[in-house]
């Protein structure tokens, strides 16, 4: 029974950590694909990712201790690959933080009636929750038990209540010509590679139970995109006033058009709820990685002046972006996705295990099979993605 706990535990830890803030951008930014095209997506983007995290597990073994994805790219690939690694999480932490920050701040502009500016709804979240970058790893730990409990609960509380507004006729929509567009946000949605360091030495390094950790760990949260998808795009049409489309224009989140297409008051603020408990715990293990993140790499000792000024390096930045652009979560998004994902998460894991297994020559232990053909495969594809993004971007900046 011990040996079935762990594997629990390990798979409930990825859930945990992979859903989170992308789930609510999800169905905006993939309402022009439509219903069916972006559930192909989102089982290639999770097969990918999975294949990814038994990538991360495979070098772990390797480096065997509790190695971060900083450690393990000097490990394999020398300096270079750690400025690389640093640099790239530091531009995906960033992203994410500014998202979860303008997510936040919208729930409270909402919750005020709009009576208060979109820039000052972040200014309000940071003040309120800045204080729990502060405190001791552990509690973060006891307090995120709570609030992943009340995703959960809103979470099903809405899929229940809601399943009776489905209109079929609103998921039949498709446009396949979009489908690139998907990758970058189904990238963030589906990220948890960070914490397989952590879950490697929490399991002992049994390569085992931590694989299968990683496939129904990151399987939950396929399943439980799948139904939100179903919901939202069968609840919200595409076009027509405070539609789907409105909302991608906006930077809004999924919950925010749903109060116009619901008799049901309800059902509306169990999707707010469901927004804060996902944008929350986003924010909180996004936050606190970065608080550590920073602490590792610039050598400071965490003592009160030195948590004062790790919580500032976290916050400050994020927030100067959030108040001048409240309407920013979507692109900040897909840009954490797009680019921070897909490179961190996507592309390094790939090389650094190349370079391990065919010029390193490391103990073999594959945890993904096919060798040479799979890992080109897994590269080409994301290099695809990327491509796709640094286009969309230059098209962005120079339209």
């Amino acid at each position: 029974m011990h040996h079935k706990g762990n594997v629990l535990g390990g798979s409930l830890l990825i859930a945990g950590t992979t859903i989170g803030g992308g789930m609510l951008a999800l169905p905006v930014l993939t309402s022009l694909t439509g219903f069916y095209p972006s559930i192909i997506i989102y089982i290639i983007c999770w097969l990918f990712m999975a294949s990814t995290g038994l990538l991360f597990l495979e070098i772990s073994q390797w480096m065997k201790g509790e190695a971060n994805i900083i450690s393990m790219a000097e490990g394999t690939l020398g300096k270079g690959g750690r400025y690389f690694a640093w640099l790239v999480y530091l531009f995906l932490f960033y992203c994410l933080t500014v998202a979860y920050m303008v997510g936040c701040g919208n729930i409270f502009v909402v919750l005020t009636g709009n009576m208060i500016p979109d820039w000052l709804g972040p200014i309000i979240f940071v003040i309120l929750f800045a204080p729990l970058l502060l405190m001791p790893t552990v509690w973060a730990g006891h307090l995120n038990i709570w609030l992943v409990a009340g995703l959960a609960l809103t979470y099903f509380g809405f899929v229940v209540l809601g399943f009776s507004y489905v209109k079929p006729e609103l998921l039949q929509h498709q446009d396949w010509g979009h489908s690139l567009k998907v990758l970058p946000i189904a990238f963030a949605a589906f990220s948890y590679q960070g914490i397989i360091p952590t879950l490697a030495s929490y399991m002992h390094h049994d390569a085992q139970k931590i694989r299968g950790s990683i496939l129904i760990g990151s399987f939950i949260p396929l399943v439980a995109y799948i139904v939100w998808q179903w919901l939202i795009l069968g609840i919200v049409p595409l076009e027509g006033e405070n539609g789907l489309l409105d909302a991608l224009k906006n930077g809004q989140n999924a919950v925010q058009p749903l109060g116009y297409f619901l008799e049901s008051k309800a059902v509306y603020w169990l999707g707010q709820g469901l927004a804060f408990f996902a944008l929350i715990t986003s924010f909180l293990g996004v936050t606190l990685g970065l608080r550590d993140f920073f602490a590792d790499g610039l050598d400071m000792k965490k003592t009160v002046p030195g948590i004062f000024v790790l919580a500032i390096l976290v916050l400050v930045p994020p927030l100067m972006i959030a108040v001048s652009y409240p309407h920013i979560f979507l692109i900040a998004l897909d840009y954490a996705g797009g680019f921070g994902c897909a490179l961190l998460l996507g592309l390094l894991p790939i090389i650094m295990v190349w370079r391990g297994r065919y010029s390193l020559h490391w103990p073999s232990n594959p945890q993904l099979p096919g060798g040479r053909f799979v890992l080109a495969c897994l590269a080409i594809f994301v290099s695809v993605e990327l491509l796709s993004e640094f286009r969309s971007l230059f098209l962005r900046i120079f339209a």
